[in-house]
């Protein structure tokens, strides 16, 4: 269903939704997406909500327990002879500003119309390329164990993949808006979309980070799905793509190791080696048991679990605050990526493809990298360099996130304008 804000008859329609909705769902038709802005209340008239409050609110809770957990999962580093040099409020003062930069950066892309991105997207996409060519150059990126992926900027050091996730979101939604004419064609409607993907990935894999290609490629083959590409075509992309998978991880020692470390992590051989972190991990969740140590009593952080500041931040959360804070966390992400996804329908029920494309990829963005690492958290998925959305330390982490996220109010902002009869 297709609908314009400029379309005669608009504002009558508006006034029917309420009785529309009330017929589908007596019919048992699949409610409207449209169906979470309008409230139907006796003889008032129908309305459209404010701003999408309950968002905002979730992601400054996760904002704030995270500024919370960084600091208590680093305060103890300088105790290290890694970190002697910093003082316990280090990591904290670092987080604190970068979530200062990513607020305002994020309250600028507010102001930033739709259709703007719509335009720049190819180029958005060019520069995240140049910047992970840029990345790979000596005297330019910064290498942290054996891994080349970020540039310095002084007040952050600024992941290139990061602002990849977002350009293959925003590139892959104007792909399908334009090709939308061949969706039904393999050859013509994935090729083009297949070479950049490739692309992407052998520049990612050389730096190496293969967790944010797979949260790439899972973005791109997400929004081709949702695109209308026909479904075998989709199947098949997808079976290529895991078959590129496993054939780098039987043709490197080093990703076989992990796997076998995962699947057996308490055996001597792997303990101290390739499971070390899973293993202090899962030792972080079993001593928090329901309720938790409390806040800042963890044991794990003290220089047993590498990394508990980003990557295992979530181990340290389930150690001092327990099961449950550990499954509101989790119930957390479940609701903002179907609260993304919503507004992407929406978007798309209006005529609008490419906001509610692009919208729908940052779901898949922000719901398959908090799975990923949760997973890894959990033991239930192999160990990957994937830090945790809105909570763990990374300064371009939480700027493209929040950045993001504002694109995402701007698609919703932009819906309820039309739904009150005016232009986007």
């Amino acid at each position: 269903m297709k609908l314009s804000a400029t379309a005669p008859g608009f504002a009558g329609w508006r006034e029917r939704v309420g009785s529309l909705l009330f017929w589908n769902k007596k019919e048992g038709d699949e409610h409207l997406p449209i169906r979470d802005w309008i409230r139907v209340g006796g003889s008032k008239p129908t309305q459209v909500a404010g701003f999408d409050q309950a968002m905002v609110w979730v992601v400054l809770a996760l904002l704030a327990l995270g500024l919370v957990m960084v600091y208590s999962a680093s305060v103890a580093l300088p105790d290290s002879p890694k970190f002697s040099r910093y003082l316990p409020t280090h990591f904290l003062t670092r987080h604190a500003i970068a979530i200062a930069i990513a607020f305002v950066t994020a309250l600028v892309t507010l102001q930033v119309p739709i259709s703007v991105w719509e335009k720049w997207a190819p180029w958005i996409f060019v520069a995240s390329l140049a910047l992970l060519i840029v990345v790979l150059l000596p005297f330019i990126g910064k290498g942290v164990n054996g891994a080349r992926r970020w540039v310095p900027l002084g007040l952050m050091n600024f992941q290139p993949s990061e602002l990849a996730k977002l350009a293959i979101a925003m590139y892959a939604a104007s792909y399908m808006v334009r090709k939308m004419e061949v969706k039904e064609n393999f050859i013509k409607a994935v090729w083009p979309m297949a070479v950049a993907l490739a692309v992407v990935g052998v520049l990612l894999l050389a730096e190496p980070d293969m967790g944010a290609f797979m949260v790439i490629a899972a973005i791109a083959l997400g929004i081709l799905f949702l695109g209308g590409v026909n479904g075998r075509m989709f199947f098949l992309s997808v079976a290529v793509l895991v078959g590129a998978f496993v054939l780098m991880i039987v043709f490197s020692e080093f990703r076989r190791q992990r796997i076998f470390a995962y699947l057996d992590p308490w055996n001597p051989d792997y303990a101290q080696g390739k499971a070390y972190q899973l293993t202090h991990s899962l030792i972080a969740f079993g001593r928090g048991e329901l309720f938790g140590q409390g806040l800042g009593d963890s044991i794990e952080k003290l220089h047993y679990l590498p990394e508990a500041h980003t990557d295992f931040l979530l181990a340290v959360i389930g150690e001092e605050l327990g099961f449950f804070v550990v499954l509101g966390v989790i119930a957390a992400f479940f609701w903002l990526t179907r609260r993304i996804f919503v507004i992407g329908r929406q978007a798309i029920a209006l005529d609008r493809v490419f906001a509610g494309l692009m919208a729908q990829g940052i779901g898949i963005w922000i719901g398959a990298q908090s799975f990923i690492n949760m997973g890894v958290n959990l033991g239930l998925l192999p160990t990957k360099g994937l830090t945790l959305p809105l909570l763990s330390f990374g300064g371009s982490g939480i700027l493209m996130n929040l950045i993001s996220l504002a694109i995402v109010l701007r698609v919703d902002q932009e819906n309820r304008q039309l739904m009150r009869g005016g232009r986007a």
